[in-house]
C-alpha cells in the first residue's frame, strides 16, 4: 500500500505541457511559424521577457491565459525586433506563434486534466507555481479549478522556486509530514531538489528540457516518468 497521503504539483512545464519546457515548446512554435532567428538568440530573449514578467507587473490578476501569452510574445518579438532584425517578425507571425501555443496547451489539458482529476478523488492537492498572479483566472479558463486545496502562487506570497520555503508552505497547506507528501515537477533545479531537502517523496517529469540539470548527491528523485499519464500508477507504487 502506498505511503503517500498528499500531492503538491507544479504547473508551468508540469501540467500545462506534460513535460515540455516552456522555452522549448515556444521554439517549436517559432519554427512551425518560419521565425527565421538562431535558437541562441531566441534563448535570450525567452530569457529577457521571463526576466521582464517577473521583475514588472505586466500580467493582471484578471488576465486569461491567452492574454498572457499574447504579453509574452510581444515582450519576445520586442527584443529579437531590436537586437536581431528579421522580416519573419512581423505582428501576424507574433500573433500566430501565441495562438499554436495556447492550442497547444488546450489540446495537451485533454490528458493531463484527466490526471489531475483522477489524483483529487483519492489525494489532497496543492498547487505550488513560479506564476504572475492570475493563477486561478487560468485554472477556471481551463476547468482546473477545484482540485487543488490550495494555491500557493509564487507572486503572491513573495518567493519563488526554488526556494524550498515555497514548498514549506505546500507542506503546511496540506497539514502532513514531508515525507507522507509527493511533489511533481518538470525541473530538477526547482522543484525536485528544493522539495526533496524537505523529505518530500518526488517524481520528476523528464521530457524535453530546456538545460541539463545534474542530479545532487542524496537527493535523486523518487521516480522519472515521461508523461502524466504514468503518474497514478507511480505514486500507488510509493
Amino acid at each position: 500500500m502506498s505511503s503517500i497521503k498528499g500531492i503538491i504539483f507544479d504547473y508551468g512545464g508540469t501540467i500545462d505541457t506534460d513535460g515540455i519546457h516552456w522555452g522549448e515548446l515556444i521554439w517549436e512554435e517559432y519554427q512551425t511559424a518560419g521565425i527565421g532567428v538562431e535558437k541562441s538568440t531566441y534563448r535570450d530573449a525567452y530569457v529577457h521577457g521571463e526576466r521582464s514578467l517577473a521583475k514588472a507587473p505586466i500580467i493582471e490578476p484578471t488576465d486569461t491565459f491567452r492574454t498572457l501569452l499574447i504579453k509574452k510574445m510581444a515582450l519576445q518579438f520586442g527584443y529579437l525586433r531590436a537586437n536581431a532584425p528579421h522580416p519573419t517578425l512581423s505582428k501576424e507571425k507574433e500573433a500566430e506563434v501565441a495562438l499554436n501555443c495556447y492550442k497547444r496547451v488546450t489540446d495537451t489539458l485533454e490528458k493531463t486534466r484527466a490526471v489531475v482529476e483522477e489524483l483529487s478523488t483519492r489525494y489532497p492537492m496543492v498547487l505550488v507555481t513560479n506564476f504572475y498572479g492570475n493563477m486561478p483566472v487560468v485554472l477556471k479558463e481551463f476547468a482546473l479549478s477545484g482540485y487543488f486545496k490550495e494555491i500557493v502562487e509564487s507572486s503572491v506570497v513573495g518567493l519563488r522556486k526554488p526556494d524550498p520555503a515555497l514548498f514549506a508552505l505546500g507542506v503546511k497547506a496540506l497539514e502532513l509530514e514531508p515525507e507522507e507528501i509527493v511533489v511533481i515537477g518538470d525541473s530538477y533545479r526547482k522543484d525536485i531538489y528544493p522539495s526533496a531537502t524537505l523529505g518530500c517523496n518526488t517524481v520528476w517529469l523528464k521530457k524535453v528540457c530546456w538545460a541539463e540539470e545534474p542530479v545532487e548527491p542524496g537527493y535523486a528523485p523518487t521516480a522519472i516518468i515521461d508523461t502524466l499519464t504514468h503518474l497514478p500508477e507511480i505514486i500507488g507504487k510509493l
